[in-house]
Formats: structure tokens, sequence, C-alpha cells
């Protein structure tokens, strides 16, 4: 069957340069954008719950932009000023470029790591006598308490947001041919939102390792999968089945 409609679970690409608009001009599809989950903060006194002292720590570890949002968000509610002198463990460039919205780059000690926490190993080994929070989600990759652990530093964790499934329910009687997900609490918010979903002809593209199990789980028939060698990204996948199942 032709694919002429897609929604993708996440936000809208802020650029109209986009690989999507790409794809929708090229195949002259309709693609829509619609996050299945978003993501809500956690309040100071639910952080002060926890009993943890920001001054305990001089090394932060930051692993996404949400985390750095929210430590700053949570830091100024509770009218924690951080130090100057605070050193950031940024998990990728991206990481670190965005804390540029929070501290002045230039005068503070910044880490960088290329992909993942473990480039950073001997930077933190550097430091294994000192105290490092991680501001976090409440559901938290296992690889990277693991990683932590690995390394013998003292580390905490601080929950300071959640991952929350988003309201739907104006979707119900919308149909794509294409749905486009990127987490396993994508699918998760798919059957939250509708637990008599039946696929039919809807085809299912999933992107990593983490979502196919979590579809696979949910007895979805997967369509398009990412990455693989000759489709590294979502939209690469996505054109090769339109190119091989007819448009």
């Amino acid at each position: 069957m032709k694919v002429k409609t897609i929604l993708v679970s996440q936000p809208e690409p802020a650029s109209d340069k986009s690989p999507y608009s790409r794809l929708q001009e090229k195949h002259k599809l309709k693609i829509d954008f619609r996050p299945f989950i978003h993501v809500e903060g956690l309040s100071a006194k639910e952080v002060r719950m926890q009993k943890i002292n920001f001054s305990d720590f001089d090394n932060i570890i930051l692993t996404s932009r949400n985390a750095v949002d929210h430590f700053f968000r949570i830091t100024e509610e509770m009218r924690y000023k951080v130090p100057d002198s605070t050193k950031y463990f940024c998990q990728s460039e991206a990481v670190a470029f965005y804390l540029q919205k929070y501290v002045v780059y230039r005068k503070r000690k910044i880490y960088v790591g290329e992909k993942s926490i473990n480039d950073l190993e001997a930077v933190f080994k550097k430091f294994e006598k000192e105290k490092f929070l991680l501001p976090s989600s409440d559901v938290l990759k296992p690889s990277i308490p693991d990683c932590l652990n690995n390394m013998g530093i003292d580390w905490t964790r601080a929950p300071l947001y959640k991952t929350v499934v988003s309201d739907l329910s104006d979707l119900r009687d919308v149909y794509y041919d294409v749905l486009v997900f990127f987490s396993p609490s994508g699918i998760e918010s798919l059957f939250k939102n509708f637990p008599d979903f039946e696929q039919n002809n809807t085809r299912i593209a999933a992107y990593g390792n983490a979502t196919v199990l979590a579809a696979d789980k949910a007895k979805l028939r997967i369509d398009i999968k990412a990455p693989t060698p000759d489709s590294p990204s979502m939209t690469m996948a996505i054109e090769k089945y339109i190119s091989n199942n007819g448009k």
C-alpha cells in the first residue's frame, strides 16, 4: 500500500530544511509532528523530599538538554546560587553548547565527551575524591549508572523531571499510513491513549533497539527500522521503504 500520510511522534523540527521537509516534498507526503510524551519538572517540594543538598556537590554531570534546563530551574526555585567554581561534565558537545544558555562558557570549567559519559572517564578520575551530582529524569538508562559505578566515583542521582504521556485524544479518529516512534515511552503513550488500538494497515517505524523491543512486546508489526547500515537515519529508512513499496 502506498504511503501518503506520516505521523512523527516528536516535536516539529525548527528548521524548514530538515530531512523530513525534503522527504515530504520529494514524495508529496503529508507529514505531521506530535510529541507522544513530554517532560514535566518536579516541584521544589518534591526535590527537597530527596534530601539532596546542592552545596555538597562541586561537579555536575549533564547528559541532556532537559537535565541542563531542570538543574538550573530547580536551583533557582530553591534560591540556591550555583557557585562559579562548579565544574560541568557534559555527555556531548550539543549538551555543552546548550549549557551556554545558563553560564558564561569561557568562565566555567566544562568538560565534554564525544558521544557518551564513557569518553570522560580520564577526566572523572582526576577528581575522584570529589562528589558528583547527576540531574536526571525519573527514568534513567541503566548504562549511565553502570558506567559511573565502574569508574568508582562518588556520585548521587537527583531526579528533577519526569516523562509524562501526552493527551492524544484529539487523534482518535485520525488515521496515518505510518506512525514513527523513537522511544519505548512513545509506544506506551500510544496504548495509554488508545487501549483498543489495532494496527491493521498502519505501518510502524521504530528507531533504536529499545523502541523495537517495546513495539515487539506490544505485538506491533514493525515495517520500518532504523538505524541500519544502509539507513542510519529514520528519514532514510522511510524513504527506502517508500521506494521499495511504491509511493
